[in-house]
């Protein structure tokens, strides 16, 4: 790659990632927005979860067909697409209060899932073409995207509870459709347009991947992002609010403070999260910070379980500490995760095995959120805790299935 070229592809790389940063920022704030407006409403924790449903399957849908789509449309049009979706999703939920039926908000939800799938395949398929696999680069740049997109969506929980405080739930979705329209329009005029693109144009029969790293990958990636959200989505942010008093502005920048410290780490995740005589880490590092991350939420449950009942002051030790581990241990664990699907991912087509990895991240995501509302309302977060250690454990186990990279002495 010449100077011109690779200055052209910074270029890129900087669009993609801004796109990626301000619908990161609209994504995270609508779920702070919809767990604190609904729960103030009177909603429960299950049905909090049920509004979330169609947002986590239609993204295990769009994360299928569309590294498909983007494989023959070209990833720029994909990723254009998911902006203009989430800019209509937001403004469905800007009608007055009295209208927010529940089968209405779970359409606009399915809307924003679409949007946020298209949007996150676009963006992560986009690097490998963007950036050589050659001496860590690959690594470096997944972990900078990944983590600064988690850290840009914590930031997105804090802007939901201010908004929410400030503006109300209709004037903050409306505030937030705007603020995306403008980014959507500069996208359209300035992101490349064969970006992406396979050059023989992929069947529809190639959904499904035919390689056995990216299903491995892809399966423990559905348990740890299961592992996570089985107790972060719905029962924490409840057990806040209902359990320990909180206020619902202190939950949000909680929650939020949390995600921003987590990508931040994620971002950092090549600094210490590496392979053996400077080689990107492999099949042996997936197995073992994912078996460390186990015991964090098994500790947390087990804690829990044997302290005083309404001990609140425990509770929330308990709570902060371990969840500034867990944060840590995940952070790390998504990132190495991340890096590999990308450097597993055929160059020619990538979005196809990109988007079948992310439809088991979505997968995941949609397990963790319905169990997370069902196990916190029938038997509470220590519950909870225990499930999500047992899918970290699965997730661990799958991940010594995984290949050795090329070259010697792989971890």
């Amino acid at each position: 790659m010449d100077a011109a070229d690779h200055k052209a592809a910074l270029r890129q790389y900087a669009l993609i990632t801004g796109n990626y940063w301000a619908f990161t920022l609209t994504d995270g704030a609508l779920r702070m927005l919809v767990v604190l407006h609904f729960h103030q409403l009177g909603y429960g924790a299950l049905q909090i979860a049920l509004l979330f449903l169609f947002y986590e399957v239609f993204g295990v849908v769009t994360n299928l067909v569309g590294g498909w789509l983007g494989a023959r449309i070209g990833l720029n049009r994909t990723m254009n697409i998911g902006l203009a979706m989430q800019v209509v999703a937001l403004s469905m939920l800007a009608i007055p209060t009295v209208w927010l039926s529940v089968p209405w908000v779970m359409a606009a939800q399915a809307l924003s899932g679409i949007a946020k799938d298209l949007n996150k395949m676009s963006a992560k398929s986009s690097i490998k073409l963007l950036v050589p696999d050659a001496g860590g680069a690959l690594y470096r740049w997944v972990a900078a995207l990944t983590g600064s997109k988690n850290a840009l969506k914590g930031v997105g929980f804090f802007l939901g509870g201010v908004l929410l405080a400030a503006l109300g739930f209709r004037g903050a979705v409306l505030a937030m459709a705007a603020m995306l329209a403008l980014v959507w329009l500069g996208s359209l005029v300035w992101l490349r347009r064969d970006l992406g693109k396979a050059k023989a144009r992929p069947k529809f029969s190639h959904l499904f991947s035919k390689s056995r790293p990216v299903n491995v990958l892809s399966a423990a990636r559905l348990f740890l992002f299961g592992a996570r959200d089985v107790w972060f989505v719905v029962a924490l942010p409840v057990f806040l609010v209902a359990t320990l008093g909180w206020d619902d502005w202190q939950a949000g920048a909680f929650l939020a403070a949390w995600i921003i410290g987590y990508g931040i780490v994620q971002a950092s995740a090549p600094r210490f999260v590496r392979g053996r005589d400077g080689h990107p880490p492999g099949r042996v590092a997936a197995f073992a910070w994912a078996a460390v991350l186990s015991l964090v939420p098994a500790l947390m449950a087990w804690q829990l379980a044997t302290g005083q009942p309404g001990d609140g002051v425990s509770a929330q030790t308990v709570l902060l500490a371990g969840l500034g581990m867990f944060g840590v241990l995940f952070a790390a664990n998504s990132a190495l995760h991340s890096y590999l699907i990308v450097s597993y991912a055929r160059e020619d087509g990538v979005s196809l095995d990109v988007g079948f990895y992310y439809m088991a991240n979505a997968m995941g995501r949609l397990v963790g959120t319905v169990l997370s509302g069902w196990v916190y309302q029938a038997s509470g977060l220590v519950a909870c805790l225990w499930v999500s250690a047992a899918f970290v454990a699965v997730a661990a186990g799958v991940a010594l299935l995984l290949p050795a990279h090329e070259f010697k002495g792989e971890t």
